[in-house]
């Protein structure tokens, strides 16, 4: 079941509000707990609150602090996409809404309301929000004053440009005429046949009027009488120029009487219908020029024992009357008849029951790379680890350090002299502060020589005497590998300005492999648009042979199963299933063989090409029964050539995230970086390296 449901719409004044308050209605009928979010809010005033958001927790009574059911309001986010920081926006919202996931049994979501130009950029920010977020989403289209063709391709748009992106799980069409509803889900069913649930909700008149109250908000209106009457529905409207007797024969059921404020013959007149049998109720009078009634006449509504709203306002008739007709109706809080009558609308017409049962279902197959960063930050902060960073001055290794400590996400050494550290913090402008962090010169160490005798012992076998041991301790990456040996860190993360071999060497002589394991192996987690893969290996086995392929393999699949990543196994060669012959080919075949009898369970394809086992509809033709080809997360190469060179190209043409190379295979956690490597690809190296370290 999904923990949450977007609600999405791709203009304004679609009617969000019905389909959202129907929805809550409907989900607290299926769970208890129910969480309410809006990652984007309009600029509001301060001190005050999001309609949308009162109207929900107070009228369902959800105990939720108003500041955490939102992200940022819209001139933030502008701000911040204008400043190129798109990406710390659907952080933040991803954060925000993961804190209620884990609260609530369900959170429904509430898109933007397309009140503002540039629409296209909020479109776009809609799907990212609900497709980083792993939900599914509900489209509302506005149908109010078009006819059936007009909507069904308007549906038929919004369905197609969102379903590339996330899954629909529902298309609901709002203010429709009552009479063209059969028409209209006739025709958007033939034309939408994909499964989407497809719904039409008549236009109903009550909502679409506004109340006194928001008029006089749009007006800027003093209340003179019936404070409390303020929520009056407001059906239409009549200037009274004329005599009364005249002007009281046009009054309509729930008209808004707006006259001149010294016009008390109308005014009271007005006010006389209202309370008569033989005239229908008016729902308020605006009284305009910034006239009032003289006070005698002031004297007499006030002792009336039934007075409807009477509000006061600067400007003239004429413009008055063109402001009533623009307001917009909006559903709040104190509005209850609205509310009840949304809930009772979306009940009508909606199948809740077939909704729900697709909520229940619903599982979706998307994983953003935003999704599995937040995964990882969330899975290191559970437990803080203690992470040795060798290459203590490099400034990128230093901008990362400044990100984790800022994230209180490790604890961390740098390797270095300490001055040379700390003109280097001042000389990159790097807001990083050193008494948040330990830094060691190893031949300054108290442990110094420790490390150097117990090396000694660990390698005397190999000819080492104390003077090598010695010279060993006082390079980084064998002091800060020493450090994991002896349990005062958890991990290393280097390769920033040394080689591989210059990482990898103390940590295959001392830490040694884990049991059952010949072969330490990398992989890479590659960070596409739209979903995570697990590359292997492609930074330390040139050449393996069969049972080194199935091991790297093996290991892989485990990797990927301890970060969240379902492991479908394909082994890569030239030749998908049978078709190919040759010596390399053999070599993926055999490995394959060999995963499969070592691990029975493991959904694994071998040999099978890269485009057969990430595209279904290749994959399908050339191997129709697997359960791996089309959609492979563990991508297992025949060689580094092979590997090294697919994993730059794909991150080169797609602009995909390479998270790594992680080490697999060894004892302890060390990670080597490629000397290419951003402060980006340090700081992730880092959380992963933690997290290998609480698995150990």
């Amino acid at each position: 079941m999904s923990k949450g449901i977007y609600v999405a719409t791709v203009e304004s004044n679609s009617g969000k509000s019905v389909v959202v308050l129907g929805l809550m209605r409907m989900l607290l009928g299926k769970t208890a707990k129910v969480g309410y979010f809006r990652p984007i809010i309009e600029d509001v005033e301060a001190g005050k609150r999001d309609n949308h958001i009162n109207t929900v927790l107070s009228y369902f009574d959800i105990d939720l602090n108003y500041k955490k059911t939102y992200a940022y309001t819209r001139s933030q986010v502008l701000e911040l996409y204008n400043q190129g920081k798109s990406g710390e926006v659907l952080d933040e919202i991803i954060k925000k809404y993961k804190s209620l996931e884990e609260r609530f049994d369900l959170v429904l979501v509430e898109g933007t309301d397309f009140s503002h130009e540039n629409s296209s950029l909020e479109l776009d920010i809609n799907m990212l929000i609900s497709k980083n977020l792993g939900i599914p989403v509900i489209i509302v289209v506005n149908g109010d004053k078009k006819d059936n063709k007009e909507i069904v391709d308007n549906v038929q748009l919004s369905h197609d440009t969102f379903k590339e992106e996330v899954d629909v799980l529902s298309i609901i069409t709002n203010k429709v005429e009552i009479d063209s509803i059969s028409n209209l889900k006739k025709a958007l069913k033939e034309r939408i046949n994909c499964g989407t649930n497809i719904t039409v909700i008549p236009k109903i008149e009550s909502l679409a009027n506004p109340t006194l109250k928001e008029i006089a908000q749009a007006l800027d209106a003093k209340v003179l009488f019936g404070k409390d009457m303020l929520n009056n529905q407001v059906q239409n409207s009549g200037v009274g120029a004329m005599q009364l007797r005249n002007y009281i024969t046009k009054l309509k059921e729930g008209s808004l009487v707006i006259t001149s404020g010294d016009r008390a013959d109308i005014i009271l007149g007005a006010l006389q219908a209202n309370i008569s049998k033989n005239y229908p109720k008016i729902s308020g009078i605006v009284l305009t020029g910034n006239l009032l009634p003289e006070d005698s006449i002031l004297k007499l509504i006030e002792g009336l024992s039934s007075v409807v709203p009477i509000i006061s306002v600067n400007d003239g008739t004429f413009n008055v009357t063109n402001a009533i007709g623009k307001v917009k109706s909006r559903i709040y809080a104190e509005n209850t008849d609205k509310i009840s009558t949304s809930i009772s609308t979306f009940e009508k017409y909606v199948d809740t029951e077939e909704l729900s049962n697709k909520l229940i279902t619903f599982k979706s197959d998307i994983f953003t790379p935003r999704m599995f960063q937040y995964n990882l930050l969330q899975r290191a902060l559970k437990e803080k680890k203690h992470i040795v960073l060798p290459e203590g001055s490099d400034e990128r290794v230093l901008r990362a350090a400044a990100r984790l400590i800022d994230a209180h996400v490790v604890d961390l050494t740098l390797i270095g002299e300490s001055n040379k550290i700390k003109e280097q913090i001042e000389k990159f402008d790097i807001p990083l502060n050193t008494k948040n962090i330990s830094i060691v010169s190893p031949q300054k160490s108290p442990h110094f020589e420790d490390y150097v005798n117990t090396f000694y012992e660990l390698r005397k076998h190999k000819d080492v005497n104390l003077d090598m041991a010695r010279d060993a301790m006082a390079d980084v990456s064998y002091f800060a590998t020493m450090m994991i040996h002896k349990g005062h860190a958890d991990g290393m993360v280097s390769g920033a300005i040394h080689t591989t071999a210059h990482t990898l060497r103390p940590a295959l002589q001392f830490i040694k492999t884990k049991p059952n394991v010949n072969i330490v192996s990398s992989v890479f987690f590659m960070c596409l648009e739209d979903r995570v893969s697990v590359f292997g290996d492609c930074a330390i086995n040139p050449n393996p042979n069969s049972e080194q392929l199935a091991e790297i393999a093996i290991s892989s699949a485990e990797s990927a199963k301890n970060f969240g990543i379902e492991p479908k196994v394909a082994m890569l060669s030239y030749s998908s299933g049978s078709s190919g012959k040759g010596e390399d080919v053999e070599r993926v075949r055999e490995a394959t063989e060999i995963v499969k009898a070592k691990v029975p369970n493991l959904k694994i394809e071998g040999p099978i090409q890269y485009d057969a086992a990430v595209d279904m509809r290749i994959g399908k033709s050339k191997l129709p029964d697997s359960e791996v080809a089309g959609q492979a997360s563990v991508l297992i190469f025949p060689d580094l050539n092979t590997g090294n060179n697919t994993y730059k190209a794909v991150q080169r043409e797609t602009g995909a995230l390479a998270i790594g190379p992680m080490l697999q295979g060894l004892n302890k956690p060390v990670n080597d970086l490629s000397r290419g490597c951003t402060a980006d690809d340090i700081y992730s190296t880092v959380i992963i390296t933690a997290i290998q370290a609480q698995d150990q």
